[in-house]
Formats: C-alpha cells, sequence, structure tokens
C-alpha cells in the first residue's frame, strides 16, 4: 500500500495527482500546514517536518518530483514514464527537475516573505523580485508550448513532467500570478484542469481533509 502524507494545494499535491493519473490505491494522511510547527508528532515520521512524505514499504520519500518519476517507473504500462531509449528521455528529466528546483523554489520565497512571515517580517522586494524570478523562467514552458506539435511539454503525450509543472502553474495561480501566463501556458493550465485525475486528486484532498478534522484551507493561502 502507497501512504502519502500531505496538506491541502502543498507540494504534495504533485505525488498525490499522480496516483489519481494512475488510479493506484493508496491511503491519504492529511496534516495542517505547516505540519512541522501544527504537527510536531510528524517529525517522527519526517525529520524535515515537511511535506510530501510517500512510503511504500522500505521505501520513503521526501521530494515531490522525485516522486512523480518513481511513480510513473514502477508503473510503466500507464504511460506517464518516458525510457531511457526514448529521444525525449533527456527533456523529460529536464522538466521533471526544472519544475521544482527552477519554478516552484522562487515561488516558495514569494509565499514566505509574501504570506507566511508575520507583517514586521515580510519583503515586498523580496516578492516582487522572485515573482519575476519565476515569470522569466516560466517562458521555457511558454516556448516549448508554442512550438509543440502536440498538447504537452515532452514525448508527445501526457506524462509525469505534465503533472510536475502542472503544480508550478497550480501555485502560481494561488499567488495570482497566473493572469501573467503567456497564451500557449494559459492554454496548457485550462486542459491540465479538465483531467479527471486532476479533479480526482482535487476533490480527494478536501474529503480527505474534511474526514480528519484537517483544515481544508490550501497551503499556498494560510496566513500567519
Amino acid at each position: 500500500m502507497l501512504h502519502l502524507h500531505h496538506c491541502v494545494s502543498a507540494r504534495s499535491f504533485r505525488p498525490l495527482w499522480m496516483l489519481e493519473e494512475l488510479q493506484l490505491p493508496y491511503q491519504l494522511h492529511m496534516l495542517p500546514f505547516p505540519p512541522r510547527a501544527k504537527a510536531r508528532w510528524f517529525l517522527d515520521e519526517n525529520p524535515l517536518g515537511t511535506v510530501p512524505l510517500l512510503v511504500q514499504g522500505d521505501v520513503r520519500m521526501t521530494e515531490s518530483a522525485a516522486m512523480c518519476q518513481y511513480l510513473a517507473a514502477t508503473h510503466p504500462d500507464a504511460g506517464l514514464d518516458v525510457a531511457p531509449t526514448h529521444p525525449a528521455y533527456g527533456a523529460y528529466l529536464n522538466w521533471l527537475h526544472m519544475s521544482d528546483a527552477t519554478l516552484t523554489f522562487p515561488q516558495t520565497l514569494v509565499l514566505r516573505y509574501g504570506r507566511f512571515e508575520p507583517a514586521e517580517r515580510q519583503q515586498p522586494q523580496v516578492v516582487e523580485d522572485y515573482s519575476r524570478w519565476f515569470l522569466a523562467r516560466l517562458r521555457a514552458v511558454e516556448t516549448a508550448l508554442t512550438h509543440s506539435r502536440t498538447e504537452h511539454l515532452c514525448a508527445g503525450r501526457f506524462t509525469a513532467a505534465d503533472v510536475a509543472v502542472g503544480y508550478a502553474l497550480l501555485l502560481a495561480q494561488h499567488l495570482g500570478l497566473n493572469e501573467q501566463f503567456g497564451p500557449a501556458t494559459q492554454a496548457y493550465w485550462q486542459r491540465l484542469q479538465q483531467r479527471p485525475g486532476y479533479q480526482r486528486a482535487m476533490a480527494a484532498q478536501t474529503e480527505a481533509a474534511q474526514d480528519q478534522d484537517v483544515p481544508t484551507t490550501p497551503a499556498p493561502d494560510t496566513k500567519p
């Protein structure tokens, strides 16, 4: 059984979305945000105190993009993986790593210094600078989609890379940055939200939060 520790619409949404795309059985363990402050017991499960935490037998993972790759690779028949022998394998890995290291990273600074810190510690200049940073790097997505012969980032089909990058677009929407998406990125984001797997993941996190008596406020919208 797969166990996913998750906060509503945090980076752990990436593996949750993957699980729903793959239609695998799993147990969803909801946590209040931030868990390292509001669920101290979780530190015994993950010393980082962060989500996601994915557990399957002896496998324990804490990196959301790596979980996307792991789930896709261990269920190749679903078609969300790209094999090392495929010409798009390099692009696939690049999008997976870019999704968090390049696209989500600047957004975390916008969140921290624009929302999560108390008013006296907020930094408007950091928010402005790293919002621009994110949007500048999002040009890679806009360019790829503009020149793609398909509606996806690589391999001519929907893959785990689309899930990983798609979460960065979800986070951007919470930050109000989606209005500055280019036309190709905007259309892509609308398509992703129409996927049944995405919609099931959205519904699953809300239902699980309610059942487990955890606030349903999305993590990016949390105030100090």
